[in-house]
Parts: C-alpha cells; structure tokens; sequence
C-alpha cells in the first residue's frame, strides 16, 4: 500500500500548478505521523542535487530565484540535517554552510502552509538539472591531491580582506584606490610565488573551479566584471545565465583573488553608482535604468582594461626581482611557469564546458551612465603607476 508520503509526492511533484501541491499538503496536514519521514524524503532530494554536481550555496542561490519566503529557510534545514551525516567535507564547504539562512522551524505558521512549502520545495529541488562539477561530492575523495598551504598564507588572505573592507567602507575615492591597489599587488605577487614553487618543488597541483553568484538586476553587466577580473588573474569564467552564476577555472590563489576582488570592485561600484545616480536625480533626471545598466557596463570594461595592464606590470617587476635567480626561479623561468599554467587552465575549462556559447549582451545606451561608470572605474583602478586611458 502506498505510504501518505508517496501519495502526497505523486500528487505535488509531478504537476504544475497549485492544485497538486494543495492535495499534497492536505494530506501530509492530516498524517502527523509523516513528518520524519517527510524530512528524510527532502535530505534525500538534496543528496541527488550534490551527485549532479550542487553545492549549498549554488543550491540556496538557486531556491532564492525560485521560491519566495520561506523556502531558502526550509532548505537551509535539510542541507543542515543532510551534511551533519559527514565526518569531513569537500574544501569550501565548510563557508558556504556557514553561511546559510537560519534554518525554518517545523510546521509554521501551521502544518498545511509548511507542507505546501516543503512540497513546493521539493518539486524545484527534483528538476534542478546536472551542472559541471567544481569538486567532489560529500563522501567522494578529490580527483587529485591538492598541496598543503603554504605557512603565511592565511595571515596574507587576511590581510588582503582587511584591505579590500576599508576600501569598500571609506567614503574618499583616493583612499580606496591606495588600498585596493596594495591588496591587488599583494593578489598577484602571491600567484606568481606560488606558481614558482610549484615549479621548483614539482608540485602536484592542477586547477580548480569555484562558481561565483552573479544575480540581477543588471546581471550582464557584472557578468562582464566578473569575467575582466578573472582574465586578469589568469581564470576562466563561463556564465550561466539561466542559473544565476559564473563559473571560474584556475589555480587555488587565484581564484581566491578572483572571489576577493570581484566583491570588493562590485560593492566599491554599485556605492559609486547611487551616488553618481542620486546627482543625475536631484537634478531631474528620471531614467535610472539605463543609467544604471551604462554605468556598470562601461564600469567594468575600463576595470578589464586596467587590470590586464596591472597584471602585465606585476608580472614584469617580478620577472625583473628574479632575473639572474638560475633555472628554477629567475626571469628565464617565469613567463614559462606561467604559459604552462595558463595552458592547464585552458584545458580543464574546455573539459568541463566542451559547448560554450557568445551572447548579445544589452547595449549602453545612456551616455552620461557611461561616462559617470568611467571615471568610477578610474578611481577604482588596481595598480599604481597606470596612466589615465583616454576616452
């Protein structure tokens, strides 16, 4: 005979509409003696998402575009309940459960409106579709070895948070672009180090792939920061647009800096943006719309260009520190460590997205949006020493 759960499922996950997840609901309502079993079902719809190639976060992201209040709660608690089975986890995993809503309580407001919730949870949570892996899943050993940490390098991590923090927090553009500077410079001297040990020691390292949220509104536009910042840091970034979220492939500091600095230049934007946006306002204007999308735009296509320039310096200065250092560490040895990564790169990211396609994205199409994102990008540049582009 079929359990209240299966009925209740067959009814609510396997139909659009309300009117299955009303039956549904009614009959969980009425069956107090389901609710563990009920819980057990969702734990395991969340395995099948992590064996398709999910994280938590990707999964939360995702619930948030979907489903309204309370939903991220309600799935915040499986995945709770799910990964506390595990005596280790994936690296990163630990954060993103950090992070997490607070879990939802059970049966609130009362128990038809949170079997409804859950059960609508459920159907999205069952169509999620197979996305590339960026990691093994709970309980799957790493394809690969990954080298400890070097001594140092969580105090240097650290120290390029505090840095970005207070370029994000103050309100005096010159301040910030000091700080973000030092934090840039720090970013990549750190990346070259550590492909010149790698090199020397033989080490096993291979690249990685983190996937970074990139939601609306204006999602084309940071689309391109994230994809600028990436380039500049010796990643690839593929965006899905349909799910919300970029996914970049490179070297584990990398990709630190790429995860680091995007947030900080996106935060250091969107301030400068209200700000250029509450002038244009004041003085009558009404078109924040496309002033906005033209001022992220132009936003992150003058950063593109200054931090490929940045890199190229950095790289440069430290060709030139270690010139004369012998075959494992001098300048001869440098731009070779460096191809040879940029071809790792290029290879794990045409395994994992042997399709890719080009997009039109949106056109700026407000001059003064484009103008005021310049000059925004100007103040926000990443190295000392650049000259000002021209228009």
């Amino acid at each position: 005979m079929e359990s209240v759960i299966d009925r209740a499922c067959a009814a609510a996950l396997y139909s659009e509409g309300d009117a299955g997840l009303d039956t549904g609901a009614s009959l969980l309502a009425a069956d107090p003696s389901s609710d563990e079993e009920l819980h057990r079902r969702g734990e395991e719809f969340v395995r099948r998402a992590w064996a398709r190639g999910w994280q938590p976060a990707d999964v939360v992201r995702a619930v948030r575009r979907e489903l309204e209040e309370p939903a991220p709660a309600l799935v915040s608690a499986l995945i709770t309940a799910e990964t506390g089975a595990y005596a280790t986890l994936p690296p990163r995993w630990a954060d993103q459960i950090a992070g997490l809503p607070a879990p939802a309580p059970r049966n609130r407001p009362d128990r038809f409106t949170y079997a409804s919730a859950l059960l609508e949870l459920y159907r999205l949570l069952l169509r999620l579709p197979a996305i590339e892996p960026v990691g093994p899943a709970p309980g799957k050993a790493a394809d690969a070895p990954h080298r400890p940490p070097a001594p140092g390098e969580p105090r240097m991590l650290t120290r390029i948070r505090a840095l970005l923090a207070k370029a994000e927090a103050t309100g005096f553009p010159e301040e910030a672009e000091a700080l973000t500077t030092k934090a840039q410079e720090l970013m990549a001297r750190h990346s070259i180090d550590e492909a010149l040990l790698a090199a020397r020691t033989h080490g096993e390292g291979t690249p990685g792939a983190v996937r970074i949220g990139v939601d609306a509104p204006y999602e084309s536009a940071k689309a391109v920061l994230l994809d600028s910042v990436a380039s500049a840091n010796r990643c690839r970034a593929v965006w899905n647009s349909d799910l919300g979220f970029t996914t970049v492939v490179g070297f584990a500091p990398d990709l630190e800096a790429v995860e680091l600095l995007f947030t900080s230049l996106l935060v250091q934007g969107t301030a400068a943006m209200t700000k250029a946006e509450a002038g244009q306002r004041a003085g009558g204007r009404k078109r924040t719309k496309t002033f906005r999308q033209s001022f992220l735009m132009a936003y992150a296509q003058r950063l593109g260009s200054r931090l490929a320039a940045d890199t190229a310096r950095v790289t440069a200065a430290a060709g030139e520190e270690n010139r004369g250092g012998g075959p494992d560490g001098g300048a001869g040895a440098l731009l070779p460590v460096l191809a040879a990564r940029d071809v790792a790169v290029t290879d794990t990211a045409e395994r994992m997205f042997p399709r890719t396609t080009t997009t039109r994205l949106r056109g700026a199409t407000d001059a003064e949006g484009w103008t005021r994102g310049t000059e925004a990008a100007d103040r926000a540049r990443m190295g000392g020493g650049t000259p000002r582009l021209g228009r």
